[in-house]
């Protein structure tokens, strides 16, 4: 593990204050810099955060020789440039979920990963909880025997602005995009750790959603997946209405409950998961003395070496799956971005 990490901040959006105030937080990290488009912007989030060095452009941030690594978190359709560009600038790069817009998108970004020889992982910060590993852990020691069925949803109301982030497409609007990707990945990690793998890809992608009549892109969604071994998923996600957001995974001899499964976002705290086996319920407590943020950032020093993390955080090859899984989920409701369509 690196013993001091010097971050810089990639954009100055809401999650890149959350980033910034958790860095504090970490084991290993020190929050050296950020970089915005505007000069102004970079001034008034440095001021807020205490980073010492502030710059008007990404250019100028990728520039900065005592940077080694980039949080990535500018609105998804910006994710490839400059994840590419990090790279390039031989930066390690934690870059915000979703990776990229779509599969070759995110292709493209591993391949420079790889060029480059630096770092990178998909910042899904709930893979690097400690109530991840315990889900993972009792998936894998059968405790309600062999999986059948994964509920996960993500979905909140967020408001009705066409020109904010969420609903506006040429900045990848849409709760596929923005939690339905939580849930995708989710399905895939339990499916994967009931058969002995990492990950599952599904072998079948139904789905049904609503785009917005102003909109056009996805309000809300619904999909079912196949995976080969036999496990059926139901997933929901969505960014114009209030769900309940929990996953229950059910079993051959009992069920599990996961209220609060996306993480504990900048705090510390406890968190629970309930299983029931044979109408007996047990509830675990899993304490965490950092928030989901500052997890994440330790996860990538301490797996700065071999270049990308193992399970359950997100590799390479998880996060190309899970793409991969998105690209057939708005292709079964019809939903293609301007930037995806022929000239």
């Amino acid at each position: 593990m690196a013993k001091t990490l010097n971050w810089g901040i990639l954009s100055t959006g809401r999650i890149s204050g959350v980033f910034a105030k958790s860095l504090a937080d970490t084991e290993t990290g020190k929050l050296m810099a950020v970089g915005s488009r505007t000069q102004a912007a970079a001034d008034k989030f440095g001021d807020q955060f205490s980073v010492p060095r502030r710059y008007g452009s990404y250019e100028a941030l990728l520039a900065d020789r005592d940077i080694q690594a980039v949080y990535i978190s500018p609105p998804h359709p910006m994710h490839a440039e400059w994840a590419i560009k990090a790279a390039e600038a031989g930066k390690h790069i934690l870059c915000e979920k979703p990776l990229a817009m779509n599969e070759p998108e995110a292709t493209r970004i591993v391949e420079a990963a790889r060029r480059h020889d630096v770092f990178l992982m998909e910042a899904f910060m709930y893979r690097c909880t400690p109530q991840t590993a315990k889900l993972v852990e009792l998936v894998r020691n059968k405790a309600i025997g062999e999986v059948r069925i994964i509920q996960a949803t993500f979905s909140f109301q967020g408001g009705s602005g066409l020109k904010g982030r969420l609903l506006n497409p040429a900045l990848g609007g849409g709760g596929i995009m923005d939690v339905g990707c939580y849930t995708a990945s989710m399905a895939r990690l339990i499916a994967g750790t009931a058969t002995g793998r990492d990950f599952a890809e599904p072998e079948e992608v139904a789905a049904v959603g609503h785009l917005g009549a102003q909109s056009c892109v996805d309000e809300y969604a619904i999909a079912s997946l196949k995976f080969p071994s036999g496990i059926l998923a139901q997933l929901t996600c969505g960014v114009q209405v209030n769900h309940e957001n929990v996953v229950r995974i059910f079993g051959t001899e009992g069920h599990i409950l996961v209220p609060s499964p996306w993480g504990l976002g900048a705090k510390a705290g406890t968190t629970t998961i309930i299983v029931e086996k044979r109408g007996a319920p047990e509830t675990i407590t899993i304490a965490s003395d950092r928030g989901s943020y500052a997890l994440e950032a330790d996860v990538v020093a301490a797996n700065l070496e071999r270049r990308q993390v193992v399970a359950p955080a997100m590799s390479w090859n998880d996060t190309l799956g899970n793409i991969r899984t998105l690209d057939r989920w708005r292709k079964a409701i019809g939903l293609v971005y301007d930037f995806e369509k022929p000239a």
